[in-house]
């Protein structure tokens, strides 16, 4: 049976987890890709890229939905779909938020995997070279989910 997750099932599901696929729409036309993002509060999600495509169409138009999945088969699998708006960072703002960006991936992967990891820390350190990533934050305005067997 499918049943529709409760927002506090949503948020828990988005918190721990942290690779996702980001739609956003460029001249008229949808496109969807993987990201890795971190669920900072109940309302907002902290990601990064380099210049191109993806950066320049969000510019444009900053409605964008954050797609997660876990599919173990076809009776068994749990969705949420976060609807938002992108915001990018800068300065102060942007140094922090990849900080907490690369501090919360290295504890989820070590919790989750049971794993450590060394060079997340490198994503800090990037702020300071010349070609510096694009730090941004989804403000979400509404998530929704559906889960079969779980």
């Amino acid at each position: 049976m499918i049943r529709t997750l409760k927002e506090k099932e949503c948020t828990a599901f988005l918190a721990n987890n942290y690779i996702g696929h980001l739609a956003y729409i460029y001249r008229d036309t949808p496109f969807i890709v993987p990201t890795t993002y971190f669920f900072d509060t109940k309302e907002t999600i902290i990601s990064y890229s380099n210049e191109g495509h993806k950066i320049m169409a969000m510019r444009k138009n900053n409605k964008v939905s954050l797609e997660i999945s876990k599919i173990n088969n076809v009776n068994n699998w749990t969705t949420v779909l976060a609807h938002g708006t992108f915001k990018e960072l800068s300065g102060s703002d942007a140094k922090g938020k990849l900080h907490q960006f690369s501090t919360g991936i290295k504890d989820l992967i070590l919790r989750k995997e049971e794993r450590s990891l060394y060079s997340i820390g490198d994503f800090s350190s990037k702020i300071y070279d010349d070609n510096l990533p694009i730090i941004f934050k989804i403000t979400l305005n509404k998530i929704t989910g559906k889960s079969r067997g779980y």
